[in-house]
């Protein structure tokens, strides 16, 4: 757990984050980038009624950091799950690189 981003601006819209497939990610792979936890938000169901479905991730420099979505990801862990489907954008990939 650590507070703040590591990594330099992605310059994302909600239109990119949408145009990358979820992939499942293991809980814990995952590094937070705040230590801000809403109850009220954590205890609601419906939390992602008008954001996207799936958490956003940035990897860089091969670690995973959990961009938006901390909330999906504790309710998960309190459900005995070890897997959370998350947008995950790879900083390693140069643009227009393949890997």
């Amino acid at each position: 757990m650590r507070e703040g981003k590591p990594y330099p601006e992605r310059g994302l819209s909600y239109r990119d984050w949408s145009q990358i497939p979820p992939q499942q990610i293991r809980l814990d792979e995952l590094v937070t980038t705040t230590t801000v936890l809403a109850l009220d938000r954590l205890l609601s169901e419906d939390s992602t009624f008008y954001g996207d479905l799936f958490p956003h991730a940035v990897r860089w420099r091969g670690v995973i950091y959990l961009e938006a979505g901390l909330h999906r990801a504790v309710r998960a862990a309190l459900r005995n799950r070890t897997v959370l489907h998350a947008r995950v954008f790879d900083m390693d990939i140069p643009p227009g690189g393949l890997r």
